[in-house]
């Protein structure tokens, strides 16, 4: 068969002008392109689709988790070609993804892996006043003035510690590579049927992360936030680097206007800020999302290949 394809490219990337012609002659000779279009951020699914089997994504880990979000609701296999600094999740360099794209694009079958993505809501007293999806992990981050804040954790409706910190992770296996790793906590096989909650320097020796079964609710309260200066009302802000505020696997979001302080950040690319007594609820999204396997590769080789997992000491020489 020849696959339908729709084409999003991150244009901010350098070489993505060659790599879309590139890519445009692959689908052309081996597929059907359907639609090209930008890899935007928040913008809407693309459309149309009508007669699309597959998602191919060019750019960054960043990009592929934004398009991913984008995208959910197609239910289509995503394929992501790396043009980023790492390709963790965007499996494809252009060197692999034009030497199989034949394969992928006219055979028999697509090697895929299945995964589930973090649904998240803000509930307050008015009930759920934000919601959306997660594919890395949903993190509260104090944020300006940077004071310590006050989290209480309950999973499956039983009660957990308060814990006092400068926040709290909850990752997907998929995010555990990237701000979960970070910050301590451990990587989780991506077919790991699992959440992650870390905490981010938590003020006690004995709060340690934990894995809870990936059909577990976990529901963080907000029981002291930092308030920051600027303009009122909480809204959509971009974060740093890695899909999360830190440095990890995946790339980032852009900045925005809202007022500063303690906010929910979902892959470094969604925020909200959080007020005192609300409740943050996190559960599994019912939407399956599926990627396309590189299949001359494996998850392991890329955790020493691209995270130096368990990398030796570098010796002195003779």
């Amino acid at each position: 068969m020849r696959r339908g394809v729709v084409l999003l490219v991150n244009r901010d990337k350098s070489e993505s002008a060659a790599a879309a012609q590139e890519a445009r002659g692959l689908i052309e000779a081996h597929g059907r392109l359907v639609a090209e279009l930008d890899a935007a951020v928040g913008g809407p699914p693309p459309s149309p689709t009508r007669g699309a089997d597959l998602i191919v994504v060019l750019g960054g880990d960043g990009t592929l988790i934004s398009q991913t979000r984008r995208c959910a609701d197609l239910a289509l296999p995503l394929l992501g070609v790396n043009l980023g600094k790492l390709g963790f999740l965007a499996e494809f360099d252009r060197a692999s993804w034009r030497e199989q794209a034949p394969a992928l694009l006219g055979g028999p079958t697509l090697p895929t892996r299945t995964i589930r993505m973090l649904r998240v809501e803000v509930v307050g007293p008015r009930g759920v006043r934000f919601s959306d999806a997660a594919l890395n992990e949903a993190v509260v981050t104090a944020g300006p003035p940077y004071r310590m804040i006050s989290l209480s954790l309950r999973i499956d409706g039983m009660e957990g510690p308060t814990v006092g910190g400068d926040g709290m992770i909850v990752s997907t296996p998929t995010g555990s590579t990237a701000y979960n790793v970070s910050a301590g906590g451990p990587i989780l096989a991506p077919d790991v049927e699992a959440m992650v909650i870390t905490p981010i320097a938590a003020h006690s020796l004995s709060f340690r992360p934990i894995v809870v079964g990936a059909g577990s609710t976990i529901e963080l309260g907000v029981a002291r936030v930092n308030r920051g200066g600027g303009v009122g009302g909480a809204g959509s802000a971009g974060s740093a680097t890695s899909g999360s505020p830190v440095a990890g696997v995946t790339g980032g979001g852009s900045g925005g206007g809202a007022r500063q302080g303690t906010t929910l950040v979902l892959d470094g690319q969604v925020s909200t800020l959080l007020e005192e007594g609300e409740r943050i609820v996190i559960r599994r999204d019912d939407r399956p999302i599926v990627f396309v396997r590189n299949p001359r590769g494996s998850y392991w080789s890329t955790l020493v290949d691209k995270m130096r997992w368990a990398a030796p000491p570098v010796f002195k020489r003779d």
